[in-house]
């Protein structure tokens, strides 16, 4: 698929990776609408590129945003489904002074499920449904896992979520092949955004000291493996892990 002609949805895209892509794709000839939760980083995308509220945790907001970007694009092949927030916490922790065990919060596991798994899950479903309801041929849903869904520690909420993404990659590849609709998955490793930005400095300097290729990823690094799955058309159902190596 050539990015030219794509119409496609970039959810997450106000700020970030998602930003970049919805920048890049713009820049190639395709038709782009992002959705995010925050209105005043949307407002800030360049001109051109089509933007609206999106909170994916809300079922409402997904069905209404498919169909306003479908009307607004005039037609919708593509889906980067790139939303996703961070609860960290040990499942159970001892404090080594007090002794006292906390436990991750239900709250927290709920939030990042819905959004990372739960929203963006029914991001494809309507993505695929409006797809097949207007009889479009050659899409392309590229769902954003994580090096994190081999496991890690104080991230089983995140984990969870990103893993059964990757997985689903494959099921959705072979549930929508009868309607012409490829799927594939980019696994980054830590990649510079303001989400890591806001990492404690000495756990950002452990990490890092465990990538071979000696640094921080950037939003251009795992931009040119979703244009890599957008492009090839061979590929599909598969996850491709971008962490510059890292050691676990």
């Amino acid at each position: 698929m050539q990015l030219k002609d794509l119409k496609i949805i970039v959810t997450g895209g106000a700020q970030g990776m998602g930003a970049h892509f919805a920048q890049r794709l713009q820049e190639a000839g395709a038709q782009v609408a992002v959705g995010d939760v925050n209105e005043e980083r949307l407002a800030a995308l360049p001109a051109g590129i089509h933007r609206r509220k999106l909170d994916v945790s809300s079922e409402d907001d997904i069905v209404s945003f498919v169909a306003w970007a479908h009307g607004a694009m005039g037609g919708l092949n593509g889906l980067i489904n790139n939303a996703g927030i961070l609860r960290d916490a040990l499942l159970v922790k001892k404090d080594r002074t007090t002794g006292q065990v906390k436990k991750l919060s239900t709250a927290d596991w709920n939030a990042v499920i819905g959004v990372n798994l739960t929203g963006a899950t029914l991001m494809v479903r309507e993505v695929v449904t409006k797809m097949a309801e207007t009889d479009t041929k050659g899409g392309v849903v590229v769902n954003m896992s994580s090096i994190a869904r081999h496991g890690n520690r104080g991230q089983s909420n995140y984990v969870s979520a990103k893993a059964a993404l990757a997985a689903n990659t494959v099921t959705w590849s072979r549930e929508f092949a009868p309607f012409g609709i490829r799927v594939g998955s980019v696994a980054p490793g830590m990649i510079e955004t303001p989400m890591t930005q806001g990492m404690n400095q000495k756990a950002r300097d452990a990490l890092v000291s465990n990538i071979p290729v000696g640094r921080i990823g950037l939003p251009e690094d795992i931009w040119l493996a979703v244009k890599f799955i957008i492009e090839c058309d061979y590929f599909n159902g598969r996850t491709i892990d971008v962490d510059g190596g890292l050691n676990f």
